[in-house]
Order: C-alpha cells, then sequence, then structure tokens
C-alpha cells in the first residue's frame, strides 16, 4: 500500500509518500510557524512528482492535533480534499502518538512521554509504555502535573516541549532523558501510523484537548432581531 501523509500541526509543513513494501519514497519537511496554508500544497506537489504521481497512492493521513488551531486544520482539509479526489480512504494520526512512535521499544523498559507546549505553563502531554499502550490518556495539563506522573523510573521525552518537561521533572526528583525535541513528529512516522489505522475508527478530524485561546467578544454585538 503506499500512502500519503501530510502534517501542518505544529511547528514544521510536511508531506511524505510511503510504501509499506519499499519504505519511504520521497518526503520534505519545512520549519515553520506560520505559513503552512500557503507552503502545503506546493511541498505535497514536489514530494508526490518524486514519486511518481498521485495515481498510486492508496490512502492518505493527517495529523489531526493536538496542535495549533489554524495549523492541523490546514492539513486536515487538504487531506480530506485529496481523498475525495483520489476516492481512496483518509485517516486521522495522533500527533503525540506520531512524535512517541519512533522511540517505543520493548527492549529497553522505559516509558516515552510525548510533550507539546500548549502555553501558559501547560502541556499536551501522554505518556506510553515500552510496548505502545498509552499509561497516562493525552490531555492538556500543566507542566509540574505532568511531571508528577511519570514515575520514579528514567523516561524518554519527545516532542518540542520535552526541554520544559524535563526541566519540571529534574526538580521533582524524577529521571529522564530527551530522545528528540523537533518541532514536530517524523512524516515517515505519520505515513507508518497511518497504514496501521483503520479508517473506520481514525478519521480525520480535529483532536482538540482545549479550547482555543482566541474567544470572540461579545462587547458591541447587535442583538438580533
Amino acid at each position: 500500500m503506499r500512502i500519503l501523509a501530510i502534517d501542518t500541526a505544529l511547528g514544521a509543513c510536511s508531506a511524505c509518500v510511503f510504501d509499506s513494501d519499499d519504505g519511504e519514497i520521497a518526503s520534505e519537511t519545512e520549519i515553520m510557524q506560520r505559513g503552512h496554508a500557503e507552503a502545503l500544497i506546493p511541498l505535497v506537489e514536489r514530494v508526490v512528482a518524486r514519486s511518481g504521481g498521485f495515481s498510486p497512492i492508496d490512502r492518505i493521513a493527517t495529523t489531526v492535533g493536538p496542535g495549533s488551531f489554524t495549523g492541523l486544520r490546514v492539513a486536515i482539509s487538504a487531506a480530506r480534499a485529496f481523498a475525495l479526489a483520489l476516492r481512496v480512504p483518509c485517516v486521522g494520526i495522533s500527533s503525540l502518538a506520531a512524535i512517541a512512535a519512533p522511540f517505543i521499544d520493548e527492549k529497553d523498559g522505559q516509558h516515552v512521554a510525548a510533550a507539546i507546549d500548549a502555553r501558559h505553563g501547560n502541556i499536551y502531554f501522554e505518556l506510553f509504555s515500552n510496548r505502545g499502550r498509552t499509561i497516562v490518556e493525552a490531555s492538556c495539563i500543566p507542566i509540574r502535573d505532568a511531571a508528577r506522573v511519570l514515575g520514579p523510573a528514567t523516561v524518554k521525552m519527545a516532542g518540542p516541549a520535552s526541554p520544559l518537561l524535563l526541566a519540571e521533572a529534574k526538580a521533582a526528583g524524577t529521571a529522564g532523558i530527551i530522545v528528540d525535541s523537533r518541532p514536530a513528529p517524523d512524516i515517515a512516522w505519520v505515513a507508518q501510523l497511518g497504514l496501521l489505522a483503520d479508517p473506520a475508527e481514525s478519521p480525520p478530524r480535529p483532536y482538540y484537548l482545549k479550547p482555543a485561546d482566541a474567544t470572540p467578544q461579545q462587547n458591541g454585538q447587535v442583538a438580533r432581531q
């Protein structure tokens, strides 16, 4: 199966074409905090052109959050459009799962904590066992609370907020090591998780763990007639 994976939920714009038989065929990532909407389609076009075109693609995968409210909508909208045009399934992948996936290893026995900055002293957080089972469900919680649930054993930390989590863990007396602090997940792992996902159970819908920071102004509204 050949899959096109895209990601704009965090601090990068990424696309990858991955084949379940041959592995990664083509990928590209641009680090950015803004401008995902303008960058995504040209980036996808370049990646798909290097992989042989849209025709061989059997599935679309996109990150669905948690992440930037605006950014994750860009990839989700594009993924749905590509899937509709190609008449192929589309699946949504958690950003936290994609961040943790490369570091889950049954042999080392270490848990993996995925952490994304949610601002105001909070992080999007999920703790996985060395077998990939969720130990602490994904949530938006204060960094201090996340550090407290890590446990006494050394934990591998991944994600853009892993330095914040490690600093708090050290203050709480918990051992941890940062294995990855890149601003976004490895797009090849988004593709691999997309190959395993069931389209019926992993729809491409935004995955929100907190309300939007911006709220509509109430002052000055005209009363409805």
